[in-house]
């Protein structure tokens, strides 16, 4: 057995240094268990006590970074092939595939219930619930850690859990809103209506906002804070049709002083910027980030993913962003286009760049579209107008309602595209999938709005039937 003493040492010295990725996987498996499926809970003998993790703060802090690092480096927010950044710019209209050897059924909408991704998508995500599920519980549970360390780690907890039921259930439709560590449970359960989901999403970010601090733990934004959870809090308002509580939402966010604009399209993605709300760190000092590997090539044809060149083309001119965020690669012949909001395709001396998964441009756009749908089409212009000329475009010339708020939707997709799945989720709120991908997707079905759920959790439970329409 590891020694105790040594093991406690190990996680108090990884809440200093976060950078180290075999630690926090050391730290996540010996405290949260290795399992593939949320139902699958036992600890084996060798590994810390959960009774033991909580006895003090600092191995509690180290089980959470744990966490982080998790889902950085798989699952639904990875910026690896496998998260929604790249499986949903494929499976809209953002990417084309170029790798030789295989067939994306992302890309090719041809989901089916035994694909891999699916798959992966579902059990990841809900063994990263069940990793917060037990950290609230070891919380719950502790009586020696103070009051102040276990109200930030509890919202910090709540706040990921909802994170990942939030993309689940737009992936997924219906599915279980897991909230226990209970094994017996947990394998009976059934799948709940979408509404329910997002009540419970609710409550718990609004319980996140009580509980987390209004100040970063780490001055590098990589710990939750309140504005965080708000933030998130917003965009699943919009997402319910809750315009007044978006847009108090955002008000918030961008009323902190925390977060300053920044006009330069340059230094947006870098690691200190100032509109940054949270962001992974990557798992070494020297390292950048994930997308920046798979998205950036130096020569074509891209090995993995290139932009659509129809997507580039549809900038509008003079658009900086189209200058800033893609990159042209020609072999004088044909010409290939890729992302390039991250612009480091591998290690730098130190870390430049780190992945970002909540930005403050984001907030202007939700309380943009929030305050066209109350009405107040002045405000509304006014921040779509503060994306736009920071993008080098001169005011909207918009007017009536239609004309914003379909401006906004364009500045949102020339904004957030490559950004964890806002494009697919855009046009699947404002009932524009069938309209759009229709047409630039030849494989592309009415019911490719929902996933699969996967075979083998319907399989070894019943109840999670039936399966969606479609498959």
């Amino acid at each position: 057995m590891i020694n105790t003493i040594i093991l406690k040492k190990l996680l108090h010295k990884s809440v200093k240094e976060m950078n180290n990725k075999s630690c926090f996987l050391l730290i996540l498996s010996l405290t949260l268990g290795a399992c593939d499926s949320f139902v699958k809970v036992d600890l084996p003998a060798s590994q810390l006590s959960a009774k033991t993790v909580f006895e003090d703060a600092g191995t509690a802090k180290a089980a959470m970074a744990g966490l982080y690092a998790k889902m950085r480096d798989g699952g639904i927010l990875t910026g690896h092939s496998s998260g929604v950044s790249c499986s949903l710019g494929l499976y809209a209209d953002e990417f084309d595939y170029y790798y030789l050897y295989s067939v994306d059924n992302f890309y090719t909408n041809s989901l089916f219930p035994g694909d891999n991704g699916v798959n992966n998508t579902w059990n990841r995500s809900y063994n990263q619930i069940y990793s917060a599920n037990a950290i609230l519980a070891g919380l719950d549970n502790s009586t020696t850690i103070a009051e102040a360390d276990k109200k930030q780690l509890q919202g910090e907890a709540l706040f990921i859990r909802a994170l990942l039921h939030f993309y689940l259930v737009n992936l997924f439709g219906d599915i279980p809103y897991i909230n226990t560590t209970d094994h017996l449970l947990n394998s009976k359960v059934s799948r709940m209506p979408a509404n329910k989901i997002y009540s419970l999403i609710v409550m718990d970010l609004n319980k996140a906002v009580e509980l987390l601090s209004e100040d970063y733990v780490s001055s590098e934004r990589i710990i939750p804070n309140r504005s965080t959870a708000t933030a998130f809090l917003a965009r699943v308002y919009l997402y319910m049709g809750l315009y007044p509580e978006a847009s108090n939402a955002s008000s918030a966010v961008i009323n902190n002083p925390l977060y300053v604009w920044e006009t330069d399209l340059d230094k947006i993605f870098l690691k200190e910027s100032s509109t940054t709300i949270w962001q992974f760190m990557p798992n070494t000092s020297d390292s950048n980030t994930a997308e920046g590997s798979i998205y950036i090539f130096t020569s074509g044809p891209p090995p993995i993913v290139g932009l659509r060149t129809d997507f580039v083309n549809s900038f509008e001119v003079g658009d900086q962003r189209k200058t800033h965020w893609t990159k042209a690669v020609t072999d004088g012949i044909t010409t290939w286009y890729h992302a390039f909001k991250y612009k480091q395709q591998s290690s730098t001396p130190s870390s430049v760049e780190y992945s970002i998964v909540f930005r403050l441009a984001e907030q202007y756009l939700i309380r943009a579209e929030a305050r066209a749908y109350q009405g107040d089409l002045s405000g509304a212009k006014e921040d779509l107008n503060l994306i736009r000329t920071t993008a080098g475009l001169s005011k909207s010339t918009a007017i009536t309602f239609d004309e914003i708020i379909n401006d906004i939707l364009k500045q949102r997709r020339f904004e957030l595209f490559t950004e964890f799945g806002q494009r697919f989720f855009d046009l699947k709120r404002t009932g524009k999938l069938d309209e759009v991908l229709s047409v630039s997707k030849p494989g592309w079905n009415t019911t490719d709005s929902l996933w699969p759920l996967p075979a083998l959790e319907l399989n070894s439970n019943p109840n999670l039937n039936p399966q969606n329409p479609g498959y």
